[in-house]
């Protein structure tokens, strides 16, 4: 059985935004969703804020399954959900 990740891209109202099947495609997405405002974007891990980028989020997500790792600045808020297809 082929094992397929999904990332799902939820807004600031827990509004689905997106499906991807690319964590590049979603985190851009990310970027471009949250980068409004004044400051810059980072991504929350836990009670700290890192710099986003692909491979911070690969590793976040490596070996885990339904976790969401969230984007903040000063106006927006947005996240990534990885799961997995299932029948």
């Amino acid at each position: 059985m082929t094992k397929i990740y999904i990332y799902c891209l939820f807004d600031r109202i827990d509004g689905l935004h997106g499906v991807y099947s690319s964590i590049k495609a979603a985190h851009r997405d990310a970027l471009r969703l949250c980068n409004k405002g004044n400051s810059q974007v980072y991504v929350k891990v836990g009670n700290e804020n890192h710099n986003p980028s692909v491979t911070l989020l690969r590793n976040l997500f490596k070996g885990e399954l339904d976790v969401k790792v969230e984007y903040t600045s000063d106006k927006n808020r947005v996240q990534i959900v990885k799961t997995k297809l299932r029948e």
